[in-house]
């Protein structure tokens, strides 16, 4: 795995993928050898975006596993060493500076506004040995919940995913994942952690519904990125206090601005199949199994969103259905304009 990591990392595809048949051959599941790519993936980029697209995708995938069978898993992996691969990868960052003393969370908002990226890593490392890693990721949360319609959501939406997948995985360095963060947050100048209410009512199921299907409605990538970021909001809850919670559910309100309701049509993916074995067939080919290149993270990441509205929804289908189609006419337009 190690060989195969400096491989990806030098943008050896062909080298890349020798190791993986070699791996594949042996029996090693393909699951095995997407959790080997866990200290590579964090330094992906996606240029010109500053955000962590690609690091994103890897952590949403683990959503995916209770949907899939042995047999899928060598198809997505294949579209995870492409897109890993080719991509540049941002430089290493050494830990030159080890820092033993008591550390303040708004040290590290200093160092961020200072745009300190070496010194924000390690500050966060030496927070996360003295807190625990829930609690530094409990902190990068509210400090990104300020900036979402700076960010279109990513702040928090990129983070969430980075953060799970770092607590996930404790058999790994977190390193890679905080040097990541440490230049996100320096770049997007994410610096000051709004003022958090003490208590704070979380809004009626209702209202939240309502909000759902505000975000749910429209086309394009940044009406999908709405329902994205409450898709990352629910699934760090468990991180939050409720007044937390309330709070970010509320940052996220000011994000959809003054965005109306719309049912959306249910012709959006017409183009596709007459019928949903048809249907079923062609989406799944292209999601991952026609692989081209120049892959849209925006296709997993969108999807798990998808998902989660609709096992969030199941008895309420108009938001179900306005979460599918609003994700369906993104992958489908966006499909044909790079197939």
């Amino acid at each position: 795995m190690d060989q195969l990591l400096q491989r990806m990392e030098q943008s050896d595809l062909e080298g890349a993928w020798e190791l993986v048949g070699e791996e594949l051959a042996k029996g090693r599941v393909a699951w095995e050898i997407h959790l080997a790519l866990f200290p590579l993936v964090q330094r992906v980029m996606n240029p010109p975006f500053i955000n962590p697209h690609l690091p994103k995708m890897y952590g949403i995938i683990r959503e995916f596993l209770p949907c899939l069978e042995a047999d899928d898993l060598p198809s997505l992996l294949r579209l995870e060493i492409n897109e890993y691969t080719r991509r540049p990868k941002s430089a290493q960052l050494a830990k030159s500076l080890r820092l033993h003393e008591s550390v303040s969370f708004s040290e590290i908002e200093t160092a961020i506004r200072e745009g300190e990226r070496e010194r924000v890593a390690a500050l966060m490392q030496a927070f996360l040995d003295q807190k625990g890693n829930a609690e530094l990721a409990r902190r990068l949360l509210l400090l990104g919940s300020g900036y979402l319609g700076r960010s279109l959501g990513h702040s928090i939406s990129c983070t969430a995913f980075f953060l799970l997948e770092m607590i996930e995985r404790r058999d790994q360095d977190p390193w890679p994942v905080l040097g990541t963060l440490a230049e996100y947050f320096c770049r997007g100048h994410f610096h000051t952690t709004p003022a958090i209410p003490a208590t704070a009512e979380i809004f009626p199921q209702a209202e939240l519904d309502r909000h759902l299907v505000r975000a749910t409605s429209g086309y394009g990538v940044v009406n999908l990125h709405q329902t994205i970021t409450r898709y990352a909001v629910e699934r760090v809850r468990h991180l939050l206090s409720e007044a937390e919670y309330a709070h970010m559910i509320a940052c996220w309100i000011d994000y959809l601005g003054s965005k109306e309701e719309e049912a959306l049509p249910a012709d959006t993916s017409a183009e596709a199949a007459g019928d949903y074995v048809s249907f079923y067939r062609y989406f799944s080919k292209r999601v991952c199994e026609q692989y081209q290149g120049n892959y849209d993270p925006h296709f997993l990441t969108g999807l798990g969103s998808a998902l989660w509205v609709v096992d969030s929804c199941k008895d309420r289908p108009p938001i179900a259905m306005n979460a599918l189609r609003q994700f369906l006419n993104y992958f489908f337009n966006k499909d044909k304009s790079v197939a």
